[in-house]
Formats: structure tokens, sequence, C-alpha cells
């Protein structure tokens, strides 16, 4: 498996993975487009030319990113992935204070992410859409 930057030619395959992982709140090619075009550091993790995962992070400014989305392909999943990804987006946000949301209802996300100091800071209700599902809005300190 390898971590590489995440282009053009990826989006095809993160829809798929957005479809299956996300449903209705997945999102729209326009809007990895537009993460691109914002020159946002995302990554794809790679086995046989297969995206098997993909994590986007914005940096805001000298103090603080944002963790757009991690997620990894259900048959990959359990295989430390998503943990690489998250490292590598740690790796750039270097000194930052990273803050990102996670659905309330995903705790195996949020063991993951409290394992790397994340802490919880605030609740975005009905943040997820269309379900309304809430959104928990974790915090890393620089």
């Amino acid at each position: 498996m390898e971590i590489t930057r995440f282009r053009w030619w990826h989006i095809t395959e993160v829809l798929a993975l957005e479809e299956d992982l996300f449903g209705p709140e997945k999102w729209s090619a326009a809007m990895f487009w537009n993460e691109l075009a914002q020159r946002h550091f995302y990554l794809v993790a790679e086995e046989n030319e297969k995206v098997l995962g993909y994590a986007g992070l914005a940096v805001v400014d000298q103090d603080e990113s944002w963790v757009q989305n991690i997620a990894v392909d259900r048959g990959a999943q359990r295989r430390g992935i998503g943990r690489q990804l998250l490292e590598a987006l740690l790796a750039e946000a270097g000194k930052r204070k990273v803050l990102l949301e996670v659905a309330v209802d995903n705790a195996p996300a949020q063991r993951l992410y409290a394992t790397y100091d994340f802490e919880p800071v605030g609740l975005r209700r009905g943040y997820y859409q269309p379900s309304n599902t809430d959104a928990l809005v974790m915090m890393r300190s620089a």
C-alpha cells in the first residue's frame, strides 16, 4: 500500500467510495474539484492502482487546520489505513491546532481521533444532511 497525493484522476474512484460509505450524504465531484482547486492537502492510499482510502486537510492559517475527510474502503478497514492517513495529515498540519467534525454515532472514528489527543469541543446539531445527524467537533491542540 502506498500513500500519495490525491490528483484529479482519483476523483472517480473516490466518488464510488463516498457513495458506498456515506450514501445520500456523500460529497460530489464538484466538492472534490473545489478542494483540489483550493490547494488543500489531500492524499490517497492505493494498492495495485486501486484507491483504498483518502483524506484531506484544509490549512486555514498559521494556527489552524481542519480535517476535511478521512475514508477507507469497507474491505480495507481495520488494516491501519485510516491511522496512516490521519498521521500524514497531522504531519502536514505541523504545530497548528487541528479540528474536525465526526458523526456522533461514529464511535470507531471518535476512538481513533482520541488516540491522537483529539478532544470534544462542540456539537453541530443536524450537521449531516439529509439524515440530520449531529456532528461532534473535536480538536487537537498545537
